[in-house]
């Protein structure tokens, strides 16, 4: 009965008919430049693990020095007994990290931004402006928050200041700040002046820049120069670069107090365990004091960069750790993933509805724990699966 009504296995047998249905691996032991899945070990070019911390032996105390002082779990939501001193000290690490007044946490990316649209920033009679492609969660704020939404061409910075000006009461412009399935990054100091101009809240989701990204860490605000005045809130993982899990949004003391008490995602979550929240202080502080990490990070991009043109490999230009090699047809990125696999390489084939159609891919990402050695055997790999000068 079920079935009839809800096709769950004839919706399966479609995706597969289609080159679309996911497989999820179970990686044995720690995240790194390498993982183990059954008998196979693989040089890991699929992971966000940016700066090679995830398994970090200082990270790993720390977790385990978290556990001895607060327990596993937190209890109970932060509003209601939930909120322990080890979140308050993130928070103020967060903070100051990212040169803003306060900062809230959440236990993933998506709830952060969801929170975006379950707070009341804006609603039936306002309006979204957003990137086309925008990650998911940004687009599922904007719907659940019942405003209009808008969506510009990818990094349209023109069209999206026409949007901007459109003569709305409240207008809530959302952007991610590195794109995560492309690599490339925002137009946010021409998006800051826009909504400057009309009065727009602007809301940056770095998720993939912190950390990497500037002369700290700070991501494409700090490359631009943008502060909490230009771009009043920024969204930031601890599940990428640096090497934990859980988000936050960051920005003025007084609209953070409003998320506060007004964001669902907030409210009505259990807090994130506390022994996560004192690991991820320490990882910041590895992060500010370990600068050499995103430089060895740098090298290695630009050194994937030459190798790919020098083999006539199509990989567009990306300052960061996100190189996604466009294959077009979904069977192309599983066919190329599937024989990477067998010569030792994970990177796993990124298809609709991830990603536009036409448009399947290998994403492949840098991190700092891999070597020139590594770099080298992945673009031989490469250049022995595809015919130079294949379209992009």
């Amino acid at each position: 009965m079920l079935e009839k009504s809800f096709r769950f296995r004839a919706a399966q047998s479609e995706l597969q008919t289609k080159s679309l249905l996911r497989e999820r691996l179970a990686v044995k032991g720690r995240q790194g430049r390498c993982v183990h899945i059954g008998s196979e070990t693989l040089l890991n070019f699929c992971s966000n693990d940016y700066l090679g911390l995830a398994a970090d032996p200082r990270l790993v105390r720390a977790l385990k020095t978290g556990v001895d002082i607060y327990g596993v779990g937190a209890g109970a939501s932060a509003l209601v007994c939930g909120r322990s001193r080890a979140h308050d000290e993130l928070e103020r690490a967060v903070a100051e990290f990212t040169g803003r007044d306060r900062a809230l946490l959440f236990c993933s990316g998506y709830m952060a931004n969801l929170a975006l649209g379950v707070s009341g920033l804006v609603g039936t009679r306002d309006l979204v402006i957003e990137d086309r492609l925008n990650h998911a969660s940004l687009i599922d704020a904007a719907r659940i928050s019942g405003a209009r939404l808008r969506r510009y061409p990818h990094c349209d910075h023109a069209t999206a200041a026409k949007l901007i000006r459109t003569d709305t009461k409240r207008k809530l412009v959302l952007t991610d700040g590195v794109f995560s399935m492309d690599g490339d990054i925002a137009p946010v100091a021409e998006l800051a002046q826009a909504c400057d101009e009309s009065g727009a809240l602007l809301a940056v989701d770095d998720a993939h820049g912190l950390g990497v990204l500037g002369n700290t860490g700070g991501g494409v605000l700090e490359v631009a120069g943008m502060d909490q005045y230009r771009v009043p809130l920024l969204v930031g993982t601890f599940g990428k670069a640096v090497g934990t899990a859980g988000a936050f949004i960051a920005g003025p003391d007084d609209i953070i107090e409003f998320l506060c008490q007004r964001a669902r995602t907030y409210m009505y979550s259990t807090a994130p365990p506390p022994a996560l929240a004192h690991a991820t202080r320490h990882a910041l502080e590895i992060i500010a004091a370990e600068p050499e990490r995103r430089t060895a990070l740098a090298n290695l991009i630009n050194y994937f960069h030459d190798g790919a043109a020098e083999l006539g490999l199509p990989v567009p230009e990306s300052d960061t750790p996100i190189q996604p090699l466009i294959l077009g047809r979904p069977s192309q990125a599983v066919n190329v993933s599937a024989r990477l696999r067998a010569a030792g390489i994970l990177v796993t084939p990124i298809r609709p509805p991830t990603v536009p159609a036409a448009t399947s891919r290998l994403r492949i990402t840098i991190t700092a724990a891999h070597t020139r050695e590594d770099l080298d055997h992945l673009l031989q790999q490469l250049a022995r699966l595809l015919k130079p000068g294949q379209r992009i």
